[in-house]
Order: structure tokens, then C-alpha cells, then sequence
């Protein structure tokens, strides 16, 4: 039972989730496809405003060709098993929910066409690292991993920047609800500022209510 609680399960759940809507994606009309996407539940504005709320969570699930899924499951397999034995299972899995939620929240504001993926939630799991090198400043192990991390973000919203079809707007916010829940759920291995905990909970709450008010209203 203890080898089971030291294996990254959630992070291998997860992966299995994403091949299996991938399979049956592809045997119900392929993962390109427009009205697929949608009826699986990408991120689609108008069906969002509609009242179909549940699209902020799904796109976590979906992806858009074999690239697509190869390269987060890859990112998320490598990245996923350090963020899970750092912070535990169940704080890694609010973290990975609840920064693919804002990710899609942000793109439900900026973003105007169909989108899906987990590299919100990724960018989330990679602010998780940002705050264990702001809160755990004086272990060099955890030092010197947020600053390849911190390396590894720029690189990737730089190229965000550059390639058309990249849902950048998805990435920042995920990769800010990522930073501020890694606050509020805390870590496994030691303590972190009650202080802090309350205010990036109420800052996530104040990013993530802020956007979806934008969202609805559809004005940007």
C-alpha cells in the first residue's frame, strides 16, 4: 500500500483519461474536427455564455491532434511527477483542476475560437514551482529547480508569442491560477505563511470571478 501512495497515480489517472477521450474522439469523427471538439466539450465562448459551464473544465481532457496530445502528455508526465510527490496527490490534483479552470477562464476572455488542451493546467503546475522557489527560498535543490522551470516558462511563452494557434492568454492564466493555489493548498514537506495562504486565496478568487464576469459579458 505505501509503494501505491509514493507513485504519481493522479498524474498517471490523468494521462490515462486524455488517451482514452483521444481514442474515442478519434473513432467518433477525429480530434481536428470542429463539431467533434465541440460536442466532447472543447472551449467554445458561445456554449459557455449558454450556461454550458462544465466546457472550463473538459478542454483539460482534449486535444487537437496526435502532436497535440504527445507533447502534454510528455510534458506532463516528466512534470507532473515532480509537482505530485512535492505537494502531495490531492493538492496536485487541485492544483492541475483548478489552474486549467482559470486557464480556461482566461481564454474564455481572450480567446474567441475553439480551444482545448492541458497545457493550461500544465502552466499551472509550473507556477507551483514558481512558489516553492518564493517560499522555499533557502532550499537550493527546490532553488535550483524553479529557476530551470522559471527558464522553461519564458521560453514557452516566447514561443507562444511567435506561433499562431497557441492559446497564450490560456497558458498565463493558467500558469497564475497554478501559482496562487499552490499557496492556498500548501505542501506536504513543510509550512507555508498562513498570510499568504488567505491572500492568494482571496487573489484567486478575485482573478477567477473577474474573468468569467468578462467572459459572460463577451465585451473584449
Amino acid at each position: 500500500m505505501s509503494r501505491l501512495r509514493d507513485k504519481p497515480f493522479i498524474m498517471y489517472g490523468l494521462l490515462a483519461i486524455m488517451v482514452i477521450v483521444f481514442l474515442t474522439m478519434t473513432v467518433m469523427g477525429g480530434t481536428t474536427d470542429p463539431g467533434t471538439l465541440v460536442r466532447f466539450g472543447a472551449k467554445y465562448n458561445p456554449a459557455i455564455r449558454a450556461g454550458e459551464y462544465w466546457r472550463l473544465i473538459t478542454p483539460m481532457f482534449i486535444h487537437i491532434g496526435f502532436t497535440h496530445i504527445l507533447m502534454n502528455g510528455i510534458t506532463l508526465y516528466f512534470i507532473g511527477e515532480y509537482v505530485e510527490q512535492l505537494f502531495g496527490h490531492w493538492r496536485f490534483l487541485t492544483i492541475f483542476l483548478v489552474s486549467g479552470i482559470v486557464g480556461n477562464l482566461a481564454s474564455f476572455v481572450f480567446s474567441y475560437g475553439l480551444s482545448a488542451g492541458a497545457s493550461t493546467a500544465i502552466f499551472g503546475l509550473f507556477g507551483a514551482f514558481m512558489m516553492l522557489g518564493e517560499s522555499f527560498s533557502k532550499n537550493p535543490v527546490i532553488t535550483s529547480m524553479a529557476k530551470t522551470f522559471l527558464l522553461f516558462i519564458v521560453l514557452n511563452i516566447g514561443t507562444d508569442i511567435f506561433v499562431q494557434g497557441i492559446d497564450i492568454a490560456g497558458h498565463i492564466g493558467g500558469l497564475i491560477g497554478g501559482f496562487l493555489i499552490a499557496y492556498v493548498v500548501g505542501v506536504s514537506f513543510g509550512k507555508v505563511s498562513p498570510i499568504k495562504r488567505i491572500i492568494a486565496g482571496i487573489m484567486l478568487v478575485v482573478v477567477a470571478v473577474g474573468l468569467f464576469v468578462l467572459g459572460m459579458q463577451g465585451n473584449l
